[in-house]
């Protein structure tokens, strides 16, 4: 499949061919939110604690005798049914919410939804993000242009989550320029996973050639 290369200028520079075994892959929707689910999961830190009634302070004594008060009977204040008392099936920081996701279930996941996207107009490949210095004006302008040559004028109006530009290598000056935009997230390429590309609307593919390489090594 030919696809268009933009410039940061806004114009047409040539054309990449995308491999149908990577970028034309049938949708599978149970299997994108099974390792969403899990992926998610794997990132929850459970820090959420409570103390059962063997765990809280105070209780030594019986709070009054067992009869003869006309009250109902207690055998200590570390009951749950006591304010202050233990806490009864409560969260605990012990509990291990991870899930095990297999590596091809995850790589088929990615393609799936760089698939979809590319059906949908949403996978957009520039040839170069270029900056000699840290500069948002340019990085403003560049993303503009890119929007109004691909005809996908969201790419730049939209408020959040907008665009997730990925670049074949690290480059400071690149992921700088883009900072101060809050809907607009730059990384690179082989640190892409299904969740980020799920939550960005767009994905600003730079380097085409370069990536498709990476991700043909990735799922080896």
């Amino acid at each position: 499949m030919e696809q268009k290369i933009y410039s940061t200028a806004g114009k047409e520079v040539g054309s990449v061919k995308v491999p149908e075994a990577l970028f034309d892959v049938k949708w599978n929707g149970d299997l994108v939110h099974q390792v969403v689910t899990s992926m998610m999961s794997n990132t929850r830190q459970g820090n959420a604690h409570t103390k059962d009634r063997s765990e809280v302070r105070g209780g030594g004594k019986k709070p009054w005798k067992q009869k003869g008060t006309g009250r109902a009977r207690h055998g200590s204040r570390r009951s749950p049914i006591w304010v202050g008392g233990g806490i009864t099936f409560g969260p605990r920081n012990e509990k291990d919410f991870s899930k095990k996701v297999n590596k091809k279930m995850r790589n088929k996941a990615l393609l799936t939804i760089l698939s979809q996207k590319l059906r949908d107009g949403e996978v957009i490949f520039i040839d170069e993000l270029a900056f000699e210095t840290p500069k948002t004006a340019q990085a403003k302008d560049a993303l503009q242009n890119v929007a109004k040559a691909s005809g996908e004028a969201m790419l730049f109006d939209k408020k959040r989550n907008a665009a997730y530009i990925t670049t074949d290598t690290h480059d400071v000056n690149t992921v700088r320029s883009f900072s101060n935009f809050s809907n607009v997230k730059v990384d690179e390429f082989r640190n892409v996973n299904p969740i980020d590309i799920l939550r960005y609307k767009y994905i600003v593919i730079e380097n085409p050639q370069e990536t498709i390489t990476q991700l043909e090594a990735r799922i080896k």
